[in-house]
């Protein structure tokens, strides 16, 4: 990678750093995942996402691993509505499994080595009884016996762990208030911990891709469409991570990540770059278009910052944006990039106003933005009692003219727009009824 690449890369990936750095995220790594040749690489960049500020809390599995261990027993177990009927003697071959599980867990993000990724990393591991379990009982006539679900899950204690810039390590074992052990589906424990931390995402890592149809991966999936595929799935594995990801969504977690543990560097892809590697599922996968708040100052200066120092917009000083902020609409991505915005300024002729500060997104251009941003902002000019708009421009005339705009004359527009018109600048003019 040639030094351009590595700054290219950097600036790509830094709104997204910025956006997850002290947010909470849990992580579920399937006991397939940790099996996975794969697996070593995986605990590196889970190091990595710590080190960049970003809460987390990782949730294992260890169903390969507890299978090999009653195998290994000579006993035998049975399975009903996808889970383990565990009884004693099981329960004793889950306790090892899931411990021996964690403890390599353990090692890798201990690791330390010169010249290795987790070099100087330092990542402090906490575990503990977080999760307060009970037994599933019996349903249908079958008696589940030490398969548990969970009860509760203690936030607090979590959130300060966290708060500690600790990460929470999670195992699929919960135990009641009289101190019996349960055996739990990790992918349940993770979907109720990313619900009682009101996580920002719920990652989940298995072999599958994400939501794969007719060979092409699914990029986004909205709730509604999650509703639709788990009533025309068949395969079970799919069909688990679509009702955890559901529950998760439907209880307030933001977003919910399906990612491999077989593609190298997938997990990082999926959360620091535009495209992603998996599937990603929220309520609504699409942009939001949305009026600015203070927070939004520092993303639209980062926007408008290059076009100011190319001329295409007049320079604005952070103090003007920020008494200004309320003229302004953004776009927000799935992801809470911020992808553009623009300016609806009324003018003391009450029936126009000034569209102004038009700015989208250096990645995403040629995407409709600006052309969504308008429309929004031609329904908030009309709510105000405004038939015209018009726009001053140095470098996007084509734009104006192709969205129905029409070149006039420093004369046509409003008298205070007049008297403030800078010549030097020579801007074109355009107006547009609406």
């Amino acid at each position: 990678m040639t030094t351009d690449s590595y700054v290219q890369f950097f600036r790509q990936t830094s709104p997204y750093i910025h956006a997850h750095r002290g947010k909470t995220f849990v992580i579920a790594l399937g006991g397939d995942a940790v099996a996975h040749a794969n697996f070593h690489r995986t605990v590196h960049d889970i190091a990595l996402l710590q080190s960049l500020g970003i809460r987390l809390v990782l949730v294992h599995g260890a169903r390969p691993q507890i299978d090999a261990r009653i195998g290994l027993s000579g006993i035998e177990t049975s399975f009903a509505k996808q889970l383990r009927v565990t009884d004693g003697d099981a329960m004793h071959c889950v306790k090892e499994a899931v411990g021996s599980t964690r403890l390599i867990i353990e090692s890798e993000l201990s690791m330390g080595l010169p010249n290795s990724p987790m070099h100087g990393a330092q990542v402090s591991v906490i575990g503990g009884n977080f999760i307060t379990a009970k037994p599933v009982g019996v349903r249908d006539g079958i008696d589940f016996q030490r398969t548990g679900e969970v009860r509760r899950v203690d936030a607090e204690a979590v959130q300060q762990q966290l708060g500690l810039g600790s990460l929470v390590l999670m195992s699929p074992i919960g135990f009641s208030p009289t101190g019996e052990a349960f055996n739990l589906n990790y992918q349940d424990v993770a979907t109720h911990v990313a619900i009682a931390l009101n996580a920002e995402k719920l990652i989940l890592v298995s072999k599958a891709r994400g939501i794969v149809n007719n060979d092409n991966l699914v990029r986004n999936l909205s709730l509604p469409e999650v509703t639709a595929l788990q009533a025309s799935s068949s395969n079970d594995n799919e069909l688990s991570l679509l009702a955890s990801a559901y529950q998760a969504c439907r209880n307030g977690v933001e977003r919910v990540h399906l990612v491999s543990c077989a593609e190298d560097g997938a997990l990082l892809s999926e959360l620091f770059t535009r495209e992603g590697s998996g599937t990603l599922i929220m309520n609504d996968h699409s942009e939001v278009i949305r009026p600015a708040t203070i927070d939004d100052v520092g993303g639209i200066l980062d926007l408008i910052s290059p076009l100011e120092d190319q001329q295409v917009l007049v320079k604005r000083s952070r103090e003007l944006l920020e008494t200004e902020i309320s003229r302004f609409m953004v776009v927000i991505h799935p992801e809470g990039l911020l992808l553009g915005c623009a300016a609806l300024y009324p003018t003391m002729q009450e029936s126009s106003g000034e569209l102004a500060c038009v700015a989208t997104h250096p990645e995403f251009h040629d995407q409709g933005i600006a052309a969504r941003l308008l429309a929004r902002i031609e329904t908030e000019a009309q709510a105000m009692g405004m038939s015209t708009l018009f726009a001053l421009s140095t470098q996007t005339a084509h734009w104006f003219l192709e969205k129905g705009f029409v070149e006039v004359q420093v004369a046509d527009l409003p008298a205070q727009k007049q008297s403030l018109y800078n010549y030097q600048r020579n801007s074109r003019i355009f107006s547009k009824a609406i």
